[in-house]
C-alpha cells in the first residue's frame, strides 16, 4: 500500500519505518538535517520492536497520491502541515496521531473532506539524531473518531497498522483522550527541569508535584463529565478513587508510570522539543487541562504554572533545579493542606 507519513519524527518516523518493514511502499516528510539524513542513509529505527533501517521517499511534502497518510506532527504544526499537502489528501483517510484533546478538530478544519481518524500512540520514542528514531518503551496504539461518527475508516486504518505494531479501536475516542492526558503529565517536570522522566519519578518532591498535576487532571475531566477510558491500566474507576485519595498516597501512580518507562532514560517529548529548539505542545498538554477548567469555570493551578515554567525554559534555554520548582509550584499552586513541611 501507498502510504503518506507527514511529519517523520520521533513518533511518525516509528511507524513510517515498522510500515515499511511490513512491506509498504512509504513517503515521508521532514526537513532540515532529519530530510537529509532519510535521503543519505534512510530512517534508522532501534529499541523496543528491534533494529530496522527503512528506505524511503523523503520530501518537504507529500508528491505521490497516498492510499492511506498518517499526520505525526507536533499539534500546533498540524494544520499547517495538511494545508500544506491538501492536493493529495482530498478523499483519503487520514489518521492523525496527536496529544492533547483537539487533533480530529484541527484536522477536519483543515480537510474537511477527508475521513479523520484519531490516533493515541502510547509507546514511548525518542528523536536520537538526524535519521535516527528509538522505541524506549513499547504499547499499542488506540484509533477512534469522533462521537457519533461511522468509524470505518478507523478499522480500516487500524488493520493496517496492526500487522505491523500493536493498534486496536476504541469506541469511546474522546475518553482515552483525557486518559492519555494524564500519562502526558509525565512530560512538563523533565522539560522544566533537564532530567530524564524516570529521574524526576525518583525525587519524591517531584513526584508530589507531578501527583497533583495528574490529579487535577483527572477531577477537571470528572466534572466536565467525562468517562475516562482504559489505558496502561489506568480505568475510570482507578482513576476517580486517585482524584480522591490523599496527595502523599497518590504518588504510587506516578511511580509505577516510572516502573513502566524501564531503566533506559526517557527524556519525555516536551524535553525532546527544547533540546532541538523547538516549539513545545505544553499548551496542548498541561494547557487543555487548563482550557477545559475553564470551559467549566474552574481553575488549574498546578497545571497553569506547570505551562509556565516550561516556556520560561523555552525562552530563556535555562532549566530549573528541583529545589526551585518545589518553590516556583508547591507553594504557589498547591492547596494549603497539600504543602510540604
Amino acid at each position: 500500500m501507498q502510504i503518506g507519513v507527514i511529519g517523520a519524527g520521533a513518533v511518525g518516523g516509528a511507524i513510517a519505518a515498522l510500515l515499511a518493514r511490513g512491506g509498504h511502499d512509504l513517503e515521508v516528510t521532514a526537513r532540515g538535517d532529519h530530510l537529509a539524513a532519510i535521503r543519505d542513509q534512510g530512517l534508522r529505527l532501534t529499541g523496543a520492536w528491534g533494529d530496522h533501517t527503512a528506505f524511503v521517499e523523503a520530501n518537504e511534502t507529500l508528491t505521490r497520491g497516498p492510499e492511506l497518510v498518517i499526520v505525526a506532527t507536533k499539534v500546533q504544526d498540524a494544520a499547517a502541515a495538511i494545508r500544506d499537502n491538501i492536493q493529495l489528501l482530498r478523499g483519503v483517510p487520514v489518521v492523525v496521531v496527536q496529544n492533547g484533546l483537539d487533533g480530529i478538530a484541527i484536522a477536519k478544519a483543515a480537510s474537511p473532506r477527508s475521513d479523520v481518524v484519531g490516533a493515541l500512540a502510547t509507546f514511548a520514542t525518542s528523536y536520537v539524531s538526524p535519521g535516527e528514531i528509538a522505541i524506549t518503551t513499547p504499547g499499542p496504539t488506540y484509533l477512534g473518531v469522533a462521537a457519533e461518527e461511522n468509524d470505518v475508516p478507523a478499522r480500516y486504518a487500524a488493520r493496517v497498522l496492526d500487522a505491523v505494531m500493536p493498534t486496536t479501536v476504541i469506541p469511546n475516542f474522546a475518553g482515552a483522550q483525557w486518559t492519555k492526558l494524564v500519562i502526558n503529565q509525565i512530560n512538563a517536570l523533565p522539560a522544566i527541569t533537564g532530567l530524564s522522566a524516570q529521574e524526576v519519578i525518583s525525587r519524591w518532591p517531584l513526584r508530589r508535584i507531578m501527583t497533583a498535576s495528574m490529579r487535577e487532571n483527572v477531577r477537571i475531566g470528572l466534572a466536565s463529565h467525562v468517562h475516562f477510558e482504559t489505558l496502561q491500566t489506568l480505568s475510570h474507576r482507578r482513576l476517580r478513587l486517585f482524584a480522591a485519595m490523599p496527595l502523599w498516597v497518590g504518588q504510587v501512580l506516578p511511580a509505577l508510570m516510572g516502573r513502566r518507562l524501564g531503566k533506559r532514560p526517557n527524556p519525555g517529548s516536551t524535553l525532546q522539543s527544547i533540546r532541538r529548539g523547538k516549539p513545545t505542545e505544553i499548551d496542548y498538554l498541561n494547557g487543555a487541562v487548563v482550557h477545559a477548567a475553564e470551559k467549566i469555570g474552574r481553575t488549574a493551578p498546578v497545571n497553569a504554572r506547570l505551562v509556565e515554567l516550561v516556556h520560561a525554559v523555552e525562552r530563556s534555554g535555562e532549566f530549573l533545579s528541583p529545589a526551585d520548582v518545589v518553590a516556583e509550584v508547591s507553594r504557589r499552586s498547591l492547596p494549603a493542606a497539600e504543602q510540604p513541611a
